[in-house]
């Protein structure tokens, strides 16, 4: 076609650019095509009015961009910043997938309003209850600004309230019509222009007029599109079929698309494998599909024209039911067209033209609401279009977009949503109008959702929750649309399985039977449109509506009465029932949520007459009367018998669950105020009697009440054990019908019923009605051998028949309408009365729509204490205040009989510590009832009938004890209940009852007060004696001559009473006798063990050059002595805790400046839960959490040992036995690893790897020579001594000192072990060589240090630096901050007797060392190293010049030094030691001026404080100087540096980096001779560290050095050859300086919801640079990780990035915060364990996966123990212990 045929109109352009692009693009949807479709879009759009939509210097978009996005970029007319504030503009924030969005309860209408996290931020919710949870989708929108959605304002500031908004919704709620239309009403058609908006745009005419053709044109290229597309994924079965399929290709091209849709039920591996198997794409393209199945909810995976291939592929799909399509690449095309159309539609409605915002969506909405324009399209096979027009006179295009839904995939979906919501938001007409056609249309929409959709939780039906619940929208929709009346019938024959073809039939079924095995049932999609329904209900106009219009209650009517009575049970009394069948389930989740509906339709009678509620009751009890008689064909006239009365047998008759037409009739009754006489007589009705009888006989209500009492009846039974062969499923039905959530719903409605027919009829029917059902008349007259039950199972009846009675005389909640909170209150303080409770227990006790509540918390705080959760395993308790004890009665009918018991108990201790009583009565609360029907109800307690029953009980009681000589079962609780009976009638009706129970005369002539004094003096009857007389006095008030005589008066002065004092005083005599007896034998025992001891401190005397004992073995219990060998189980890992000070970081050195003046002291720390003040402490946030940069740590290895120890064959024997175990268990992820000679200890699980010797420390006293004279006597045995060119050949080449068999990877080692005499006294230091070996080899890259070649003598890791040093110093560092009982580091409680055994150990090993090495000479060569030692810390003693350290004493760690002394040269560590701290103060200063010379640069210090320091280091300068002397460049930098930071600071910076040298010291030495560094009396606790370690350990202070010639002397050797050697080599000179503070790991905000603040800042992975979807921040070093995903796997898919950065950051270990899951994350090794969160939610329990979504905050407890657990390298065996409980078959991850 010749370019200037082309359409020069843009729209036209458009629109032939969109039909002739499939082909001209191959049918290929790329980047480029979108990026096409998109500038066609846009072009079209504006016309030549771009410069209104960009900036005059941008006037088009860049490609691939979107006009919202770039418009934010270039702050286009205030795009990209805050919107200006308008009074009446929603905030109507749309949240993206992952965002926090908050509720408060306190200020939503109901809980779909909800506040994005800035509006949240800016109103004042301080104590309110608000939860906070995230978005699992996009779509949703922030309500604040609208005022329909709070009970009071809110108060944003940025969303204030205007008038004329108000105005309108008041408006639009009193022009509903008085009577509601049946007829669809046809829907506005023109809705204005937003009103009142301030920033509106001159738009020219034809824009306007463009801007409106190209969103029309856009929206039927979409409809036109998805009339062809499916409902939902099917495959055809063969190629005829295929080519049938509808498609508007109008070249029929014989190209195909096959398709995946997403779902939730198939892994990515599954999708990917099955990907890559059926049409050959590799791995990675598989992937690349997976995600974007995933993401966008369908992917084309291919396209070709080979049918069968395709068909082939498509069918092996669908055998694991995913979904799968094959279309004709056309159509295809055109999908993904329509899908960038409406992400175009989407971005329009985030953009502006110029400042008016709101112009384009006005547009949009009102070409949405506009009908569609067709294309005449003639040649395509015709498409399958519903027909709308039978819903509607009008159909528009948001109808048709509504219906076709289904069949777009989730991303498109998701922004049709979030387009619906901005346009909801415009104003209060667009939201009546989007309502109206979304009520229009609702059964089709649920249609969709409840028969096809596959992915239902993009469901358009979800958009009814953001509508139905605006009280104004709802009325609109009910009244106007009939919206309640079509919900009804959906749900009808929905049920009733009335479907066709994949639709729900809208005619009313022939006959209305139920299958409750039918799909229908099944389905668990129904929930919500119950929902709906309840939302709409929920209303208040809508309530207001139900009331006055009879027709409402009429339908509703109809539909309880099609599910009453559905399932019933019948009782199998022989053989147990052959299946269980759990249709049960099912047929709960249905009536549950009916009954919901049933609560909020009952509650909505408050706002009706009397006429209209007495309608209202009278239509329900004809339904009622209509299904009992069996006159309606509602039940099976075979299976269910007419209500009988009195007549029918126990046992046969069909019990059920499920009556919801007479909880409806229990929540019409509930109005008790509309029902008073006062109320009643206006309409000419005497009193609920009249209501009743005058149209209805007695006969009829005995009816009425027939089925409620079936059910109680068979409750009864089911708890007495009579229908146990039923099996579970009526275990099951039981608990949920009495169970806390569903109680108040069903089962509290049956009493109810019973309740309020006591006021109908007379009383004794009622009584006689329920014996009757009970199955026990025969009981109560006295004839209980005639009675249908036997034994146990007869009291158990007798029981739950008086807790029935009990209930309906005393329960008065519901008689007096008490206020919900009221209601509430009881129910809390009834829960909390046995004892204290977590939140959710409580929860869990108390009926759901209590806990829903607002009041619900404030209601809790009233009435209890909140006790916050203190150690790391509590959560927090909410335990009653005394005074609410008085208004618990342990009668009240939801305790169970133990429960009621408890709170007796409690009860009765608090009423004896009150009155001093010592057997107190609870006496019953009086009913006071004061108005209403129920008035009448306490006269009840006079009727005959149950004085009858009073009277039986006690007396078959009495009788059944007599005859059997014991109480039989239930008799306590049956004399328990009737007693409560009758304190209830003597607090009611005192005088009438009086009379009555002394007059009536039963069985044997007796009365009820006979029978009850017979009592009083019997001994079985004791615990009554107290009620009994309570009783007694109470009748005698009133009828005193009728107790005297029965009643047996007894006088003081009779024998009885002396009987018992003889019997205490023969008592006490026998108690005083024993006494003494004990008595002496203690005495003789204590001379005997005396003795014994003398004798055994002899024998210790003689004895001790014998063997010495250890302890016992833990495997075979023996003995640990020398005799045998044994050592002390021990762990030695990899680990990079230890930090240097990082030198890029001011903020480092400024900690230093505030460090404490002591480490060995704890720091005050607040532990109040929740945090105080938390929400300003959280503003401050910081770049990865304050984690420690990972560069900055040190590697070495740790050994840990866990106390046990085992001998060397018992190690040997254990070890093969966990072999054996492995092999057994072969699919098992064991605990332990073999390759790694890692097991478990069998006492404690914890892991280890190596055994350790056990040494006694040595009991050297201080030596007392001067340390001047040691150090002469030192050299003077220097230069004695011959050359040693054995030793010089054994130290590090390269000149650094150290000694070669002590390295990890040293071949001598070998060699030496091969010798014959050494291999058996070598095997408990092979576990520790082995160990330490396999670590060194993997990790020579983390080693920094100048060390030979493998292979070489000396290669490796150097044990006594990076093992035995390392681990001590992670021991001072894990010490840190905690409190030292007083002494110094070395005496604190966390340095236990093991660890310094442990230390021993490692030197023990380290001398087994050297004596291997120096096989042949005396005393194992201690005495050579120790000269070694020697000469290389005093260099100018020596005369040879073979030992040339060409390497400085200043660049090896001293410690490492002071560790080689202790090995072989314990008894002189007293004096090395001052060496080596002289050694690391120099060394300090060097590292000082590297560190500060690079910080001189960026810091900016405030003037210096005074000196604190200046007795321990005297003058600074001078020393300081004097070390850098011999270099002349050196002494430059230090100048600059010194003058810099000023003497003050540099001070205290030597303080704070040689403070951890001593404390290490003092932990080394302390260890090994301890008797030689006794802890000094330094009087006064509050001593800095320094100056107590100093004195400990006997070294002089820097102060002090002048007075010291021979440290001058060596300070000054050491020195030189430091300046020299920088002088002369520009040789890697710097010394690294270790972190000198208290560890710490990263700091979480201390608000959860905090986190996902400034989530997009914070929580960023720095691999795949996204947002992660379940993040993991590692709590080392801050960095953020995507928690087992498949964006940033290693390249062979097997580590996930959490492992990945395991190896970078923290070595062997993770410890990670799983955001989303809301868990701690423990790593090691491949393995790894989840445990529970640091943070806790406000009622101080843990909240796994934000499930509860209330606000958490961090405990402080729980954060130390994860920080102590990490510092103490306990996460290894974490992790094994957690391991070891489980038996796993699918690895760690399934924990």
């Amino acid at each position: 076609m010749n370019p200037r045929d082309r359409p020069s109109d843009p729209l036209s352009r458009l629109r032939y650019n969109l039909e002739t692009m499939p082909s001209s693009r191959k049918y290929i949807f790329s980047i480029a095509t979108r990026a096409e479709v998109l500038s066609e879009l846009y072009d079209a759009f504006w016309g030549p009015y771009s410069h209104l939509f960009l900036p005059l210097s941008n006037p088009s978009l860049p490609k691939h961009a979107t006009l919202s996005n770039v418009q934010a970029d270039l702050g286009f007319a205030g795009a990209g910043s805050e919107d200006p504030i308008v009074p009446g503009r929603p905030c109507g924030h749309i949240f993206s997938k992952g965002e926090s969005c908050f509720r408060c309860k306190d200020c939503a209408l109901d809980d779909s309003c909800v506040l994005c996290s800035r509006c949240f931020h800016s109103s004042d919710h301080s104590d309110h209850n608000v939860s906070f949870f995230v978005a699992q989708q996009a779509g949703g929108c922030c309500d604040c600004g609208d005022i329909e959605a709070w009970r009071k304002p809110i108060s944003c500031p940025f969303h204030p309230l205007a008038p004329h908004v108000q105005a309108h919704i008041e408006q639009s709620l009193s022009t509903a019509d008085a009577t509601p239309r049946v007829a669809q009403r046809s829907i506005s058609e023109e809705i204005p222009f937003v009103e009142n908006y301030p920033y509106r745009v001159d738009i020219p005419p034809d824009l306007r007029d463009l801007m409106s053709r190209t969103i029309a044109y856009a929206l039927d290229f979409i409809l036109d599109t998805l009339d062809y597309s499916p409902d939902e994924a099917t495959v055809p079965p063969n190629e005829a079929d295929l080519r049938l399929q509808p498609s508007a290709d109008p070249m029929q091209k014989d190209q195909y698309a096959i398709i995946i849709w997403n779902d939730d039920k198939h892994s990515f591996d599954e999708v990917i494998k099955l990907i890559s198997e059926t049409t050959g794409h590799d791995k990675k393209t598989a992937s690349i599909f997976a995600h974007s199945i995933d993401d966008a909810g369908r992917e084309i995976i291919d396209i070709n024209g080979d049918v069968p291939r395709l068909l082939e592929a498509a069918h092996s799909m669908t055998k694991i039911e995913l979904g799968v399509t094959i279309r004709r690449a056309y159509d295809t095309f055109r999908e993904q067209v329509a899908c960038v159309i409406i992400e175009w539609l989407l971005d329009l409605t985030r953009s502006r033209l110029g400042a008016d915002t709101l112009i384009i969506k006005e547009i949009i909405a009102a070409e949405l609401l506009s009908p569609r324009r067709r294309e005449n399209t003639v040649f395509t096979s015709g498409p399958q279009i519903p027909d709308l027009a039978a819903d509607l006179a009008r159909p528009c295009r948001i109808d048709w977009l509504f219906v076709y839904h289904t069949r777009l995939w989730k991303k498109p979906r998701i922004h049709l949503k979030a387009i619906y919501a901005s346009i909801l938001i415009l104003s209060h007409p667009h939201k009546i109008a989007i309502a109206s056609h979304f009520a229009s249309i609702y059964h089709r929409v649920a249609d969709a959702y409840l028969l096809v959709d596959r992915e239902a939780e993009t469901s358009i039906k979800y958009f009814a929750l953001q509508l139905f619940t605006a009280p104004s929208v709802a009325l609109h929709i009910v009244s106007q649309h009939d919206l309640m009346t079509r919900l009804l019938d959906l749900i009808v024959n929905f049920f009733t399985n009335h479907i066709e073809d994949k639709h729900i039939l809208t005619t009313p079924p022939a006959k209305q039977d139920i299958d409750v095995d039918s799909t229908p049932f099944r389905s668990k999609r129904f929930m919500p449109v119950f929902s709906d329904l309840r939302y709409l209900c929920h209303n208040r106009p809508v309530q207001q509506l139900i009331a006055r219009h009879p027709a409402y209650i009429r339908k509703f009517v109809k539909v309880c009465q099609v599910f009453m009575c559905i399932n019933p049970n019948k009782r199998v009394a022989s053989n147990h029932v052959e299946y269980e069948a759990d249709a049960w389930i099912s047929v709960f989740n249905v009536t549950l949520s009916l009954s919901r509906v049933i609560k909020v339709y009952g509650e909505a009678f408050a706002f009706a007459n009397p006429t209209q509620l007495v309608g209202a009751i009278t239509t329900v009890v004809r339904e009622i009367l209509g299904v009992c008689t069996l006159s309606t064909d509602r039940l099976d006239k075979e299976k269910f018998s007419k209500p009988m009365l009195h007549d029918v047998e126990f046992g046969d008759a069909q019990y059920h669950f499920h009556h919801s037409l007479h909880w409806l009739l229990a929540d019409l009754l509930k109005h008790v105020d509309i029902l008073s006489e006062e109320s009643l007589k206006e309409i000419g009705v005497s009193g609920v009697q009249d209501l009743f009888l005058r149209p209805f006989n007695e006969g009829a209500i005995l009816t009425l009440i027939d089925f409620p009492l079936r059910v109680l009846a068979m409750i009864a039974q089911i708890r007495a054990g009579l229908w146990v062969r039923n099996g579970f499923p009526i275990r099951g039905q039981l608990l949920h019908y009495r169970d806390f959530m569903l109680r108040e719903l069903c089962y509290d409605q049956d009493l109810f019923i019973l309740q309020s027919s006591l006021i109908i009829l007379d009383p004794n029917i009622i009584i006689v009605s329920i014996l009757d059902r009970f199955g026990l008349l025969s009981f109560f007259r006295g004839e209980v051998e005639k009675s249908p039950y036997e034994g146990a199972h007869l009291l158990s009846m007798v029981e739950e028949l008086l807790y029935v009675l009990i209930t309906i005389l005393g329960e008065r909640a519901s008689a007096t309408k008490l206020s919900f909170q009221r209601a509430i209150r009881r129910e809390i303080v009834h829960a909390l009365a046995a004892g204290p409770s977590s939140f959710t227990d409580l929860a869990k006790r108390v009926s759901e729509r209590m806990v829903d509540d607002v009041s619900f918390e404030r209601v809790l705080k009233d009435v209890s204490h909140f006790r916050a959760p203190e150690s790391t395993s509590d959560t927090g308790v909410y335990e009653l205040k005394d005074e609410a004890y008085d208004e618990v009665d342990p009668f009240t009918f939801h305790y169970t009989r133990n429960k009621r018991e408890e709170v007796e108990v409690i009860l009765k201790n608090r009423l004896r510590k009150k009155t001093g009583v010592k057997d107190p009565v609870i006496v019953p609360k009086p009913l006071t009832i004061t108005s209403g029907p129920f008035q009448i109800l306490p006269s009840v307690l006079e009727s005959e009938a149950l004085l009858q029953v009073m009277f039986y009980a006690i007396y078959n009681v009495i009788a059944l004890t007599n005859s059997a000589g014991t109480a039989p079962p239930s008799a306590e609780a049956i004399l328990d209940q009737t007693f409560q009976l009758i304190m209830l009638a003597l607090v009611e009706r005192p005088s009438v009852f009086s009379h009555v129970s002394v007059i009536k005369p039963f069985a044997e002539g007796k009365t009820l007060a006979d029978i009850i004094c017979a009592m009083e003096h019997d001994e079985k009857y004791k615990p009554y004696k107290s009620r009994i007389d309570w009783v007694l006095t109470e009748i005698s008030k009133h009828v005193p001559e009728g107790v005297q005589p029965p009643r047996k008066v007894l006088s003081p002065a009779a024998p009885a009473s002396d009987v018992e004092g003889v019997k205490k005083r023969a008592a006490k005599a026998r108690q005083e006798a024993i006494m003494a007896e004990m008595k002496a034998q203690q005495e003789i025992f204590s001379l005997n063990f005396e003795e014994e001891e003398e004798e055994n401190e002899q024998d210790m005397d003689e004895t001790s050059d014998e063997l010495s004992s250890y302890g016992t073995c833990i495997v075979c219990q023996e003995d640990l002595n020398e005799a045998k060998a044994f050592g002390s189980l021990g762990l030695v890992q990899p680990s990079r805790l230890l930090r240097k000070h990082p030198d890029s970081h001011s903020q480092y050195l400024n900690e230093l400046m505030t460090m404490p003046q002591s480490l060995d002291r704890a720091s005050p720390r607040d532990n109040t839960f929740p945090p105080a003040n938390a929400e300003e402490l959280d503003t401050t946030s910081s770049p990865n959490f304050d984690g420690f940069p990972t560069q900055y740590t040190r590697f070495g290895l740790h050994a840990s040992v866990c106390g046990h120890m085992m001998h060397l064959d018992c190690f040997q024997v254990y070890n093969s036995s966990i072999r054996q175990r492995h092999r057994s268990h072969a699919t098992r992820n064991h605990p332990e690893n073999i390759h790694r000679k890692e097991y478990i200890c069998p006492l404690c699980k914890s892991l280890g790897n190596v055994l350790l010797p056990v040494l006694h420390p040595s009991n050297a006293p201080a030596s007392q020579v001067p340390f001047p004279d040691w150090i002469r006597a030192a050299g003077i045995s220097v230069l004695k001594s011959k050359p040693d060119s054995v030793m010089d050949g054994l130290q590090f080449r390269s000149g650094t000192g150290e000694f070669v068999f002590w390295s990890a990877q040293d071949p001598g080692y070998g060699a030496a072990v091969r010798k014959p005499e050494a291999a058996a006294s070598t095997k408990m230091l092979d576990t520790l060589m082995l160990s330490s070996r396999m670590v060194s080899q993997q990790t020579r890259h983390l080693r920094e240090r100048p060390e030979p070649e493998v292979g070489e003598r000396g290669a490796g890791m150097y044990l006594p630096e990076d093992l035995v040093g390392y681990t001590i110093s992670a021991i001072e560092v894990a010490a840190r901050g905690t409190d030292s009982s007083g002494g110094i580091v070395a005496d604190s409680l966390s340095l236990s007797d093991t660890q310094s055994r442990m230390i021993r150990g490692l030197l023990a090993s380290l001398t087994r060392l050297a004596a291997l090495e120096l096989d042949g000479r005396p005393d194992g060569g201690r005495e050579s190293v120790k000269q070694a030692i020697i000469k290389r810390l005093l260099p100018e003693w020596s005369r040879t010049s073979l030992t040339s350290f060409s390497y400085p004493l200043l660049l090896r760690d001293p410690f490492t030094v002071l560790i080689e002394t202790a090995a072989v040269a314990p008894e002189m560590l007293q004096h090395v030691l001052i060496l080596c701290y002289y050694a690391c103060l120099a060394r300090t200063v060097i590292g000082m001026v590297y560190v500060l010379n690079k910080a001189r640069t960026y810091t900016a210090f405030q003037q210096s404080a005074a000196r604190a320091h200046a007795d321990i280091f005297g003058d600074v300068r001078m020393f300081f100087m004097s070390v850098v002397r011999h270099s002349p460049v050196f002494e430059h930098t230090a100048t600059l540096v010194f003058d810099a930071f000023g003497e003050a600071r540099i001070e205290k910076m030597l303080f704070a980096f040689t403070l951890p040298f001593l404390r290490r010291a003092a932990i080394l030495c302390r260890s090994v001779v301890p008797f030689t560094f006794p802890t000094p009396l330094l009087g006064a606790s509050n001593v800095n560290e320094y100056k107590r370690l100093l004195a400990t350990l006997g070294i002089p202070p820097l102060a002090d050095l002048p007075n010291q010639d021979t440290l001058q002397n060596a300070l000054s050797g050491w020195c030189a050859h430091y300046g020299h050697s920088h002088a002369a080599s520009q040789l890697n000179c710097g010394v690294v300086l270790d972190y000198a503070a208290v560890y710490g790991i990263v700091r979480l905000p201390l608000i959860l919801d905090n986190l996902f603040g400034e989530r997009d800042k914070v929580m960023k992975c720095h691999r795949c640079d996204t947002v992660p979807t379940d993040a993991a921040i590692c709590l080392i070093c801050g960095v953020t990780c995507c928690m087992a995903s498949h964006c940033c796997q290693d390249e062979l898919g097997i580590r996930g990035e959490c492992n990945m950065h395991t190896r970078e950051c923290g070595g062997a270990i993770g410890v990670y915060f799983v955001v989303k899951r809301c868990s701690l994350l423990y790593l090691y090794a491949g393995h790894g364990t989840f445990t529970q969160s640091p943070y806790l939610d406000v009622h101080g329990e843990v909240d796994v996966s934000m499930r509860r979504g209330r606000r958490q905050y961090i405990h402080p407890a729980r954060w130390e123990e994860v920080r102590k657990t990490w510092l103490n390298h306990g996460i290894p065996t974490a992790v094994a212990r957690k391991l070891e409980s489980t038996v796993d078959s699918g690895g760690w991850e399934t924990l």
